[in-house]
């Protein structure tokens, strides 16, 4: 497996429309995520990234949205996704569309929108899934250097891993989109194979709580019966009969 981290400059597109079918894995990811909007509350969602910016998000009940990103014409606030402006638990949803995917740590910026994000908000991520028909193009020298090739696919083991660290709680994992060249992607194939989805959706919430609490980390010790079954044994025995 490779480090997360990576000295290797990437550049992330501006829009959706400087990715080849940009467009159709917009209308994919848009149409998955409808359903979720409602259901976010709030009163701060960051839409941290340029491919992030351009979702449309108008269902979603959080009124004041803010883009972040370090240059694009479309971003409400300029800055650096490792060094977000925002004051520790102060957002309640964070959208990160195929960030990662341009990020040389994502280590380090999931942690930094952890730092501002609230107890139980909510964290949407999408990426490009590798063990899909557009995952193999990385397999394809002539292609590597080449968008949306040049991207880092993370699987979604992978995601789930790192956001179980930082102890969020899953809420859907999807895969999608099967057919990237195809506006719909390929609906048969989507419905019977969506491990092969090119789009790769996760939606989880910060838990304050561990997920899975164990007796010892919270000082509860389970009931010693070692003596109690000792001294019944003992009173058993035919010489201590009275």
């Amino acid at each position: 497996m490779k480090p997360a981290h990576t000295l290797q400059n990437l550049t992330s597109p501006h829009s959706w429309a400087e990715l080849p079918w940009g467009e159709y894995y917009r209308g994919a990811l848009e149409q998955q995520l409808q359903p979720w909007w409602p259901k976010l509350f709030g009163f701060h969602l960051l839409k941290i990234g340029n491919l992030s910016a351009a979702l449309d998000t108008e269902k979603c009940v959080i009124s004041h949205q803010v883009k972040v990103g370090l240059q694009g014409s479309n971003l409400d606030v300029l800055a650096d996704p490792y060094q977000l402006p925002f004051a520790a638990k102060s957002v309640d949803a964070c959208l990160l569309a195929h960030t990662l995917s341009y990020a040389d740590n994502p280590h380090r910026m999931l942690r930094e929108i952890d730092r501002v994000m609230i107890d139980d908000g909510w964290l949407i991520i999408s990426t490009f899934n590798p063990f899909s028909l557009l995952g193999l193009g990385k397999l394809i020298p002539g292609l590597r250097q080449r968008q949306p090739y040049v991207s880092r696919m993370f699987s979604q083991m992978r995601l789930l891993d790192w956001l179980s660290l930082l102890n969020y709680e899953v809420m859907e994992q999807s895969r999608f989109h099967v057919l990237p060249w195809q506006r719909k992607g390929g609906t048969f194939l989507g419905t019977h194979l969506p491990a092969l989805g090119c789009l790769s959706v996760i939606v989880a919430r910060k838990r304050t709580l561990p997920l899975t609490p164990t007796p010892m980390k919270f000082g509860v010790r389970k009931p010693s019966l070692s003596r109690a079954v000792g001294a019944t044994k003992s009173y058993r025995k035919p010489g201590n009969a009275p």
